[in-house]
C-alpha cells in the first residue's frame, strides 16, 4: 500500500461517537494471523471452531453451545427466532436495540412480533414485563414467549445478577424464555466485577448474543445456547439466514484471543475508566449537565445544541435526544478499549473551549 493510501485510511479526528468505531486489538490481529496457515475445514468444521466451544464453556458453564455469526443484529433475530414459533411475541424495553436499531429485521427478516414497554432507565422489572405478558391462550393476541433484556443497557444502565435473576424467576414461571443482548455484556460484568456466567447462566437466561465486536474484534458475534430446550434449529437457522461464515476458523479465532485470557477484563475496564473520567471532567462544566449516572462505557450529557454542533466537527459523536427544548439535546459520548487518557482530556479541553466561544 503507498504512504497515500495509508494516508487515506488514518482517522482524521478521534470519535466518542461508538466502540464500534474502534480498531482491531493487535492480540486479536495476531491471533487471526496465526489461524492463517494451511487448511482448515470450512463451515465450523475447523480445529479453531471446535477450540472455541471450550472456551465458552469455561465462563458459561460445561453444556453450552456457541454459534459465531458477522454481527450483532444477526445475534438477536436468530437468537429470537429459534425461541419463538410464528404465532409467539417478544415483551422488550422501548429502547431496546431490537426495537430501535436494527432496522426492522427482528420483524422483516425474524418474523417476530416484538411487544415494547416505556422504561424509565432501559431496564425491565417483573412488574414491567406484566405489562405485555398477557393474553395466554387468546387467539386473537400474538403470545408472549420470550423477555429480551440487554446488559449493558442502551441507556448505559447496567442489570445485576440478581436483578437478571428475578427477570428469569418470573418469566419462567409464566412459561416463558429469557434472552439477553449482551453486546457489552463485558463492560457489564467489570463494571459489576462480577464473572459473565453471573449475569447468564447463574441467572437463568436462556440464549445469550454475545459481543465481540464492541471490545476488539475485527468482526463476529456469538448465539451461546444456555438452555437447550429453549431454541430451535438453531444451525439450519444460522445457514438460511446467512450468518454461516465458510472460513470460519478467522471468527472463531478471534474469541478464543478474546476470551482465553483476561483481555475482555482489560479492554471492557479501559473503556469502562475512560468514561468515569470524561463525566467526571465534564460534570462541574457551567452548561453541561451528565444525564445519568456512569455505569459502564457511555456518558450521556445534556448541553447546548449549538455546542454540541461545533464539537462534532473535531470529535464525531451523536445526538441522542434532540427534543430536550430551550436550545439543549442529550448527547452519547462512548469510550471504547483503545480511548486514552490524552483523548479524554483533549476532549475535554476542546468541550471547554466551545462552552467559552
Amino acid at each position: 500500500m503507498t504512504t497515500d493510501a495509508v494516508r487515506r485510511h488514518e482517522p482524521e479526528i478521534k470519535t466518542f461517537a461508538s466502540d464500534n468505531y474502534a480498531g482491531i486489538h493487535p492480540e486479536v490481529l495476531e491471533a487471526i494471523a496465526l489461524a492463517n496457515g494451511g487448511h482448515q475445514i470450512s463451515y465450523g468444521d475447523d480445529a479453531y471452531t471446535e477450540a472455541l466451544q471450550g472456551v465458552f464453556r469455561r465462563h458459561f458453564g460445561d453444556h453450552v453451545e456457541a454459534l459465531p455469526v458477522f454481527n450483532g443484529t444477526a445475534a438477536n433475530v436468530l437468537s429470537l427466532r429459534s425461541m419463538c414459533a410464528s404465532w409467539e411475541a417478544v415483551i422488550c424495553p422501548d429502547s431496546a436495540h431490537i426495537n430501535t436499531d436494527e432496522g426492522g429485521a427482528p420483524e422483516i427478516t425474524g418474523g417476530l412480533k416484538l411487544l415494547p414497554v416505556a422504561t424509565p432507565d432501559g431496564k425491565l422489572t417483573p412488574e414491567l414485563i406484566d405489562q405485555q405478558a398477557w393474553g395466554f391462550g387468546d387467539v386473537h393476541r400474538a403470545q408472549p414467549r420470550v423477555v429480551s433484556i440487554s446488559n449493558a443497557t442502551e441507556l448505559g444502565t447496567l442489570y445485576t445478577p440478581a436483578e437478571i435473576k428475578a427477570i428469569c424467576d418470573h418469566a419462567h414461571e409464566l412459561g416463558m424464555f429469557v434472552h439477553l443482548d449482551g453486546s457489552r455484556l463485558t463492560n457489564a460484568a467489570a463494571a459489576l466485577d462480577v464473572p459473565l456466567r453471573a449475569m447468564t447462566t447463574d441467572a437463568g437466561v436462556d440464549v445469550l448474543s454475545f459481543g465481540g465486536t464492541k471490545i476488539g474484534l475485527m468482526l463476529g458475534e456469538a448465539v451461546v445456547v444456555l438452555n437447550p430446550s429453549a431454541t430451535k434449529g438453531l444451525p439450519y437457522l444460522r445457514k438460511t439466514g446467512m450468518q454461516l461464515a465458510s472460513k470460519m476458523r478467522f471468527v472463531s479465532v478471534q474469541f478464543e484471543a478474546l476470551l482465553g485470557g483476561d483481555l475482555w477484563l482489560r479492554n471492557a475496564r479501559q473503556a469502562n475508566g475512560m468514561a468515569r473520567r470524561l463525566a467526571d471532567a465534564v460534570r462541574d462544566l457551567p452548561g453541561v449537565r451528565v444525564a445519568r449516572e456512569v455505569e459502564a462505557n457511555a456518558v450521556f450529557a445534556i448541553l447546548p445544541g449549538d455546542v454540541a454542533d461545533r464539537l462534532r466537527k473535531r470529535f464525531r459523536f451523536y445526538n441522542w435526544n434532540d427534543r430536550i427544548g430551550d436550545g439543549l439535546v442529550e448527547v452519547r459520548w462512548m469510550c471504547a478499549f483503545d480511548t486514552t487518557e490524552a483523548d479524554v482530556d483533549a476532549f475535554v479541553a476542546a468541550l471547554t473551549q466551545e462552552l467559552h466561544a
